[in-house]
């Protein structure tokens, strides 16, 4: 009998709802990520895990050697093309073994005990379909990245701790949340993918935040577990952001077309009207800072796709809204408005904080007739 399964055997015995764990890892163009992420899961094996995917999106610059030559006990499954995180993460969940699985981006490493802290966190909330470690920056791990967040009513995240220092950042243990960031997720696939799994419309951005709205809504739990760390390092050349003011066009793009899917499928009607004058509000600033970084044409791009995807946007309406169990007025929230510290400073920032102001004052009074 397989470490996993003697673990699962004890956890039976005990009431346990976590089992053995399936890791997915999703890979694009990360050939210098996949041996630190490996490595590190590989040398947590007897916390639970029971086997490790890669999920490839068609990868050109040697992962694919990589993984046949250093990682032969991996399990491959090869997309074909790059359709996105989304897609891959959902082809993962439903090839894993267990109904459990570790959803872990390429460049995420975890550290020992994390998994063991995710699982009891698990196992101790019934109505938890996703439980998250903490994330802290590889090349500063004492600077919290993402653990977590609320559901700003202008269709973004109100991030939790962002960029705050480790020994400074509010929390301990298993802390309810809102929204859950997808670098590194310890998932029930049962409640995920009976839901609808991750929207693969998105390609990249707001499809955790599309999904955590839906599980709320449908009046599940997102743990975020403070002393289980990741360590999150640099992310897709490209496409991911990190630091500093410029901004990648694909992202300008995507961010404009899925905030606005992402409100449309899972806002109610009367919910998205009061909050339209902040959303408008947020939507100029957004506009303005495209054009500064000369990104207008994937801005017009984005919103053109909302106009053409509007069908389709609504017809996913219908599920997402169906059996609602929680509030909007429960759920939404006012602020913070949380950006990166690069933007925040100067001029730029002077208008931020104005604007995140003017957000927080408007849904103090329009959360009042929100049903």
């Amino acid at each position: 009998m397989t470490q996993a399964a003697l673990q699962q055997a004890a956890g039976t015995e005990r009431g346990a709802r976590v089992g053995p764990v399936s890791v997915v890892v999703v890979n694009y163009e990360g050939e210098r990520y996949l041996p630190p992420c490996l490595d590190a899961l590989l040398a947590a094996t007897d916390e639970g895990i029971d086997e490790i995917l890669v999920v490839d999106n068609a990868s050109t610059d040697g992962s694919l050697a990589l993984l046949a030559e250093r990682y032969p006990g991996v399990r491959v499954i090869e997309m074909g093309d790059n359709a996105g995180p989304a897609k891959a993460r959902n082809a993962g969940m439903r090839a894993a073994r267990n109904r459990w699985v570790l959803a872990v981006d390429n460049d995420a490493i975890v550290t020992p005990g994390m998994l063991t802290k995710l699982r009891a966190a698990a196992d101790a909330r019934p109505d938890a379909a996703i439980v998250q470690p903490r994330s802290v920056f590889a090349a500063e791990p004492d600077r919290v990245h993402y653990d977590g967040g609320g559901l700003h009513y202008a269709g973004l995240i109100a991030l939790r701790n962002w960029y705050e220092p480790l020994a400074s950042a509010r929390g301990s243990g298993a802390i309810e949340v809102d929204v859950c960031i997808a670098v590194c997720l310890l998932v029930d696939t049962e409640v995920v993918l009976a839901l609808g799994a991750y929207d693969e419309v998105y390609f990249i951005l707001f499809e955790d935040l599309d999904l955590s709205c839906r599980l709320r809504l449908a009046g599940h739990a997102i743990l975020s577990v403070e002393d289980a760390l990741v360590h999150h390092d640099a992310g897709t050349a490209g496409i991911s952001f990190r630091e500093g003011k410029s901004y990648p066009s694909s992202r300008v793009f995507y961010h404009s077309r899925n905030r606005w899917l992402y409100m449309l499928k899972c806002y109610g009607w009367w919910t998205l009207l009061l909050a339209l004058p902040g959303v408008l509000l947020y939507e100029l600033v957004w506009l303005a800072f495209a054009v500064v970084q000369g990104g207008l044409g994937a801005w017009l791009r984005g919103k053109w796709a909302v106009v053409t995807g509007l069908g389709a946007v609504l017809e996913k309406r219908r599920s997402a809204r169906a059996g609602r169990r929680v509030r909007d007025r429960a759920l939404f929230v006012g602020g913070p408005w949380t950006v990166t510290p690069a933007l925040a400073e100067g001029a730029s920032g002077v208008v931020i904080r104005a604007v995140d102001g003017l957000l927080r004052a408007w849904w103090a009074v329009a959360r009042l007739l929100v049903s």
